[in-house]
């Protein structure tokens, strides 16, 4: 699935990941960030933790690990890290996702 003009000329965040592997366009309100990832190419992500995370794949396929259990999750699931719980995962080339941070400031819009 290709995602449309109107989601991928919105602004895009700063990553530790060049736009190459992976592409984002992004809303943000004073109640969060939303992003929506295009992974290019495979993505480990480290453990981290930080404020509460809501996300759905669309396309393709993630592994996460949240508080210690694994799981892949495919287009029309959905996932929610409670914050301060330690996560990190595989992201897949080919996958979409789309993830809301409730903190505003989580990324920096470009």
């Amino acid at each position: 699935m290709k995602l449309p003009e109107i989601i991928t000329s919105l602004p895009e965040v700063e990553l530790p990941f060049p736009p190459t592997i992976v592409k984002t366009s992004a809303l943000k309100s004073d109640k969060g960030l939303l992003v929506f990832f295009q992974i290019l190419k495979d993505v480990d992500l480290p453990a981290h933790s930080h404020k509460g995370q809501w996300g759905t794949v669309i396309d393709g396929k993630i592994e996460l690990t949240i508080g210690g259990e694994t799981r892949t999750y495919r287009p029309g699931d959905s996932y929610y890290i409670p914050a301060g719980v330690v996560h990190g995962g595989k992201l897949f080339a080919g996958a979409k996702i789309i993830d809301f941070f409730e903190e505003p400031g989580r990324y920096k819009l470009k």
